[in-house]
């Protein structure tokens, strides 16, 4: 239970600057000039010139300008670095004492989450952005693409195959201006504002938003699916419907090279049919479609499908005692859906899964 000490340091953060509106506008213009008399005040800002003296005293006493009682009065700004150290200090050791009441939530249980806040968005969003360890699948407004500009290159830059889809495309920055591919693998453009703010990190986690969910609407909403079964839904969603009706802005050259790590049988599929002929071998994490339970299954590559994009994607193993095939999510027609394909040039001998 929260102390009765980090209460009082909460009100007492509450109760240090009492800013209504004529305070900001009269300490923003001291700010900016520097020294202002009372009735520069006045021309300046909006405040009447007789509350320009109640609100310079209250600034005052709150350290924040000096008054010089010359004739005019000048009010003299006072540097913000000496005026708000007191609260840092303050502010550093409350959120070192709200840390020690601070309980993690678990971030790796299954969970879908509905959000109403627009920060809460964003910090998902964000997360599930740097979280990607090997693919990635973002739509996201152009003014949110420079918001996690520096994670997208990161990613990027770590070896994450990424697909960015940005709308509207109006809005987008022209691909001979801005180079896209720095962000992403391939990057699309969308007309319309239609189109939902989306992020899936490696098939399993994911975050859906209205694109209103981020303005002023609190009737919108946010999703967040944190390694949940359902969040696969926002992935098909995104390849079959949205993604397939961008225009491509940019597209890297990269040469496929294995070992590769794949969390939607799609992606691994369509590279499957375009790497050269050769022996390869998978090794796959999931679970039995008959049963539901947790599966593992190595084994060289024998066939692949692709049908109708999301309609049918398979691959079909030989672990050395008959052919497995392998399906995405809600695989019916295979016998394993899976949830993690690993491919490379040797077999996986032992592999137990990750």
């Amino acid at each position: 239970m929260p102390s009765d000490a980090l209460r009082s340091s909460l009100s007492r953060l509450d109760d240090r600057f009492d800013f209504g509106e004529y305070e900001i506008e009269v300490y923003l213009a001291v700010l900016e000039h520097g020294q202002l008399s009372p009735s520069e005040i006045a021309d300046r800002t909006d405040v009447p010139q007789p509350r320009v003296y109640d609100t310079v005293r209250s600034l005052a006493e709150d350290g924040l300008v000096e008054l010089h009682e010359t004739r005019p009065m000048q009010v003299v700004a006072v540097d913000p670095s000496e005026s708000f150290s007191t609260l840092q200090s303050s502010l550093d050791d409350l959120v070192t004492d709200l840390h020690r009441q601070y309980t993690a939530p678990v971030r790796d249980a299954e969970a879908v989450t509905l959000v109403k806040s627009r920060s809460t968005i964003l910090r998902y969003l964000s997360e599930v952005i740097e979280s990607a360890e090997y693919e990635l699948v973002a739509s996201l407004s152009p003014d949110l693409v420079g918001r996690f500009e520096a994670s997208l290159r990161e990613r990027r830059a770590a070896g994450v195959d990424t697909d960015l889809l940005v709308s509207p495309a109006a809005d987008a920055p022209d691909p001979d201006a801005y180079d896209y591919t720095e962000l992403a693998t391939e990057t699309r453009a969308r007309r319309g504002v239609t189109t939902p703010i989306v992020a899936v990190a490696d098939g399993s986690r994911s975050v859906y938003a209205t694109r209103d969910a981020l303005g002023a609407d609190a009737d919108r909403y946010g999703i967040v699916f944190n390694r949940s079964e359902l969040g696969f839904l926002v992935s098909a969603f995104l390849d079959t419907v949205v993604w397939t009706s961008g225009r491509t802005l940019a597209a890297a050259e990269t040469a496929l090279d294995f070992p590769r790590q794949y969390g939607t049988i799609r992606r691994c599929v369509e590279d499957l049919l375009s790497a050269p002929d050769e022996t390869l071998h998978a090794a796959v994490r999931g679970r039995d479609v008959l049963t539901g339970d947790a599966r593992t299954v190595t084994g060289r590559i024998v066939d692949v499908t692709l049908e109708g994009g999301y309609e049918r994607a398979a691959l079909s193993l030989d672990p050395g005692d008959g052919p497995v095939d392998v399906g995405g999510r809600a695989a019916a027609l295979e016998d394993v859906e899976a949830h993690e394909i690993h491919v490379g040039r040797t077999p996986f001998d032992d592999w137990t899964g990750v």
